[in-house]
């Protein structure tokens, strides 16, 4: 058994609905790609053939893979989480010490993470540094830029 991991409800629909379009229209059309291939006559010369062979593999591997996730992720209910530390799924609100800039992210699963909407993974640096973390404790961070301290202000579940 693979490592289980954590999502929300949404995150784990948008997993599935990426694994059925996959195995619904993907595979189509790599059928397509290859019987337009055979068409073309000699297959032992015919590289649109060995291309969509290729694709038709790799997309086998990512439907594996998919499935596989699919299949260890569990949905986090947050009404049972520990709301004095951060964890997965907390949305953490941080300022960072040596500047006074406060940010709130919410810690999600890898495949979940967004920077843009303010989603960063667990297993990132940020994730670790903060992770078990209480309000009012200091979270240190290993970035490329060295050492950054962090102080917790508030967690919301």
């Amino acid at each position: 058994m693979g490592n289980i991991q954590y999502y929300t409800e949404e995150g784990l629909k948008k997993l599935k609905d990426e694994l059925h379009d996959l195995k619904t229209k993907g595979r189509q059309d790599i059928a397509k790609q290859i019987a337009e291939a055979r068409d073309k006559g000699d297959l032992s010369e015919n590289a649109e053939y060995d291309a969509a062979k290729d694709a038709q593999g790799l997309l086998e591997l990512k439907i594996a893979k998919l499935e596989a996730v699919v299949g260890n992720a569990r949905v986090m209910d947050s009404s049972k989480m520990d709301a004095s530390k951060v964890g997965i799924l907390s949305t953490v609100k941080i300022k960072n010490v040596k500047n006074g800039m406060t940010v709130s992210y919410t810690l999600v699963s890898e495949e979940e993470a967004d920077l843009k909407a303010g989603k960063i993974s667990l297993a990132s640096p940020f994730g670790k540094g903060l992770n078990g973390k209480a309000v009012g404790e200091i979270a240190q961070i290993n970035a490329p830029a060295g050492v950054l301290e962090f102080e917790v202000l508030e967690i919301t579940y």
